[in-house]
């Protein structure tokens, strides 16, 4: 009995996918507002408790479960990709939004150098060459400070390394988990990472700077009747974007589908620039367009 394989849209897909980026790269950006009176912490735990409320309420529809097969691989992958979102998300108080994304998005260049080195998987000469074009956009990208610190720089491309184990752990260990339960998954541990973060922080009682300088150290912070709406509009957005990305994987070629994802690297910035007023240097522009050259070679290559 031969198993019969999904119909292909390829141009649903590609309106999900880039629906989906259109709606993370517009709310993302505040992120920097949010900052601004709360910490990474509160807004993630925060933002978890809705998140996973709107989940639940998505696998009621019946688009798929939200309690996994294996707890302790789900566990694995929600912990790895956790880390990796934390880390992304903390560094948008401290650097303009396309460097954050340009960090995040080196997540294919690990994955394919993760393959080789723990897989024992061969890659041919154009993917050697998108390694070598993505962290040579790294290095562009990084080489502008602005003021940040070094270790604050490298906090999205750590984030992309993370976010790139999670991706590896997903492909060996999560293949037959849903995507509810694996998105429940990444919210729940985020919430659980932040409270125990804002515990922590209770307990230290550490010295706090003001305003986004504050977003790592600062402990719990209520009322926030400024922030909260930002919130809510945070997890209700996010979880509308990776609904439609799902439906990209689901209609579309994954090689295909998965080139798309750069295009948040188009709204983002652009996002930022009308919201914000953040500018992008040409600097910038050329390691964010190297990395995303090197993103899309190892996409249409790979098999």
């Amino acid at each position: 009995m031969t198993r019969t394989l999904p119909e292909t849209k390829p141009l649903q897909a590609a309106a999900c996918m880039i629906g989906a980026m259109a709606l993370l790269g517009f709310v993302d950006n505040y992120v920097s507002t949010i900052a601004t009176e709360v910490s990474v912490w509160q807004f993630l735990s925060t933002r978890a408790v809705m998140a996973v409320a709107l989940i639940a309420a998505l696998s009621l529809t019946g688009l798929g479960t939200i309690w996994p097969r294996r707890w302790w691989a789900v566990g694995v992958r929600s912990l790895l990709i956790a880390v990796g979102m934390l880390l992304y998300f903390g560094s948008l108080a401290f650097m303009p939004i396309a460097q954050s994304l340009a960090g995040l998005f080196t997540a294919p260049i690990f994955v394919l150098l993760m393959t080789v080195a723990v897989l024992k998987q061969k890659i041919g000469p154009w993917r050697v060459l998108a390694v070598v074009i993505g962290f040579s956009g790294i290095l562009l990208v990084l080489g502008v400070q602005e003021g940040a610190t070094g270790w604050i720089m490298l906090m999205p491309v750590a984030g992309g390394f993370f976010y790139a184990m999670g991706s590896l752990v997903t492909r060996i260990l999560c293949a037959d988990e849903s995507t509810l339960a694996m998105l429940a998954g990444i919210m729940t541990m985020q919430g659980v990472i932040g409270v125990c973060v804002l515990t922590g922080l209770w307990v230290i009682a550490p010295v706090v700077p003001e305003g986004a300088a504050g977003f790592l150290v600062r402990g719990w912070v209520w009322p926030i009747p400024s922030i909260f709406p930002l919130i809510v509009l945070q997890a209700l957005v996010s979880v509308a974007g990776v609904f439609l990305l799902i439906r990209a994987y689901q209609w579309g070629d994954a090689s295909q589908v998965s080139v798309l994802e750069y295009s948040i690297m188009i709204f983002g910035p652009f996002f930022a620039w009308v919201l914000m007023g953040q500018a992008i240097t040409p600097l910038m522009l050329g390691g964010i367009g190297l990395i995303i050259v090197a993103g899309c070679i190892i996409a249409l290559r790979s098999k």
